[in-house]
C-alpha cells in the first residue's frame, strides 16, 4: 500500500489515533501535514516522522474556524504542492447527561468534531476536484451509531459526521474522490488507560473479541480506504470496534 508522492493532511495527530495514523502514512510514503491545536503537540509527531527519514510540516490549528483551516491547506500546497488525502481525526468530549448538559459543551463538541470536519473537507475538495483526485477519512465513532448515556454532543457530531461523509461521497464521485469513516469502538488512549480494572473489564465484556482496540487497528483501517486496494470503495462506514456493534 505505497503511498510514494502523496501528501496527506491529518487533524488532531498529536497523540492517540490522530498520532498512530500520521505515523502509518508517513511509513507508507506520504508527506504527512500533522495538525493539533499548540504547535508543542503538532512538533512533536512531526518530528518523529522526520527523524525516521520522513517529510512532515506541523501546523496548529484550531479546525472550528474556517480562516484557520484555509491557511493550513494553503501552509499544506506551499511545502508540498498539493494534498491527496485528508484524515478528519480533530475530536473532543464535554460529556453530561442530557439534562444537566450546559449549551456551550453542546456548541464546542459540534463546533470541533463535526463543523471542523465540514471546514476541512470543503478546503480539501476544492484542490481534490480541481486534481481529478483524492482520498477523504472521517474519523467518527461506534457511539455515533449506537448513542451512548452522557454523549450525546459527541453522539450526533458522529453521526453527523456519517451523514456528511455519504452526502460529499455523493458529490465528489465524478471527481474521483472519496470519501468514507471509520468508526471506532473503544480504544486504548490516554483517556482509557486511566480507566479502573473494573471499568475495563466491563467494557471488554462488550466486545466479542475480547479486548479494546490499538490506535494501530484504526490507523490500518484508515490506510487501506486511502490506499489503491479502496479506490472503487466511497460512501462506506467501515466498523473498527472488534464485533461490539454490527
Amino acid at each position: 500500500m505505497s503511498l510514494n508522492g502523496q501528501v496527506a493532511v491529518v487533524t488532531g495527530a498529536s497523540r492517540g489515533i490522530g498520532r498512530a495514523i500520521a505515523l502509518k502514512l508517513a511509513q507508507q510514503g506520504a508527506a504527512v501535514v500533522v495538525t493539533a491545536t499548540t504547535e508543542q503537540g503538532a512538533a512533536k509527531t512531526a518530528d518523529e516522522i522526520v527523524a525516521a527519514g520522513g517529510k512532515a510540516l506541523a501546523v496548529k490549528v484550531d479546525v472550528s474556524v474556517a480562516a484557520e483551516v484555509e491557511n493550513l491547506f494553503k501552509q499544506s500546497v506551499d511545502a508540498f504542492g498539493k494534498v491527496d488525502i485528508l484524515v478528519n481525526n480533530a475530536g473532543i468530549t464535554k460529556d453530561g447527561l442530557l439534562l444537566r448538559m450546559k449549551e456551550e459543551d453542546w456548541d464546542a463538541v459540534l463546533d470541533i468534531n463535526l463543523k471542523g470536519c465540514f471546514n476541512c473537507t470543503r478546503e480539501a475538495a476544492k484542490l481534490m476536484s480541481k486534481a481529478r483526485f483524492g482520498r477523504i477519512v472521517n474519523v467518527s465513532s461506534v457511539v455515533g451509531e449506537m448513542g451512548n448515556p452522557g454523549q450525546a454532543n459527541y453522539c450526533a457530531s458522529k453521526a453527523g459526521m456519517i451523514g456528511l461523509t455519504k452526502s460529499v461521497a455523493k458529490e465528489l464521485a465524478r471527481r474521483n474522490v472519496t470519501v468514507n469513516a471509520v468508526t471506532p469502538g473503544f480504544i486504548e488512549t490516554d483517556m482509557t488507560s486511566e480507566l479502573s480494572d473494573k471499568t475495563r473489564e466491563a467494557l471488554q465484556e462488550q466486545i466479542p473479541m475480547g479486548r479494546l482496540g490499538s490506535a494501530d487497528d484504526i490507523a490500518g483501517a484508515v490506510l487501506f480506504l486511502v490506499s489503491d486496494a479502496a479506490a472503487y470503495v466511497t460512501g462506506h462506514v467501515l466498523s473498527v470496534n472488534g464485533g461490539m456493534y454490527m
